[in-house]
C-alpha cells in the first residue's frame, strides 16, 4: 500500500474528496523595505520575483517569490503568469506596506521571541557547506550554524526583517527525530 500520511491523533485518516486538488500556495511575511528585502531574497538566496502586485487604493505591494525549478516557465504575459503563479506550490509573498521603510517605528515580530507563534521558513539547498560559506561571504547573520546546538546540519539565518530562516540539505537528514 502507498504512503498516505502519518497518523497521531486528530489527524484524518483520509482527505475528504472536497478537498481534492487543494494546494498549497504562498505564505506571506511583511517587510518594511522592499528594496533590501528583495536584494536579500533574489541575490542571496536565489529566488526570483514571478510577480508584483499593487494596491493603490489600499496602499500595499505583494511580491510573490520562489525558487526556480528547472523546468517551470512562467508565461510572459502578465495576466497568465498571475494565475500561473496562483497555481504554483510553496511560494513566499512579501507584502509591503507603504511608506513602512521611512517610518522607524515600524518593526515586524519574529515569532520566535515572546509570545511565540510563527517560526520560520525553511530553503533546502544541495550542499549546506557552500551554502554557509556564501552566507558568509555575503556577511548573512546566523542564529545557529549547522555545528552548533542539538539538530546538527540545520543551520538558521535570518532576513533583513528579522526573519528565521532555516536551512537544510535533505541529504544530511535521514536520522533527523529519531532520537
Amino acid at each position: 500500500m502507498a504512503f498516505n500520511t502519518e497518523q497521531y491523533p486528530g489527524v484524518a485518516e483520509k482527505a475528504s474528496d472536497q478537498t481534492k486538488g487543494f494546494t498549497l500556495n504562498h505564505s506571506m511575511m511583511r517587510i518594511k523595505d522592499p528594496e533590501r528585502s528583495l536584494a536579500f531574497y533574489t541575490g542571496i538566496l536565489g529566488m526570483r520575483v514571478l510577480r508584483r502586485l499593487d494596491f493603490s487604493e489600499l496602499e500595499f505591494s505583494l511580491y510573490f517569490l520562489n525558487c526556480p525549478a528547472g523546468t517551470d516557465t512562467p508565461p510572459d504575459e502578465v495576466g497568465e503568469r498571475t494565475v500561473w503563479t496562483f497555481s504554483q506550490r510553496g511560494l513566499l509573498e512579501l507584502t509591503h506596506n507603504w511608506g513602512s521603510e521611512d517610518d522607524p517605528e515600524v518593526k515586524y515580530h519574529d515569532g520566535n521571541s515572546e509570545p511565540q507563534g510563527y517560526g520560520h521558513i525553511c530553503i533546502s539547498v544541495p550542499d549546506l557547506d557552500a551554502a554557509v560559506a556564501w552566507f558568509d561571504e555575503n556577511n548573512v547573520e546566523f542564529i545557529k550554524r549547522p555545528e552548533q546546538g542539538k539538530l546538527p546540519d540545520v543551520a538558521f539565518i535570518r532576513d533583513p526583517d528579522g526573519y528565521w530562516i532555516e536551512v537544510v540539505e535533505p541529504g544530511r537528514l535521514a536520522g533527523l527525530g529519531r532520537g
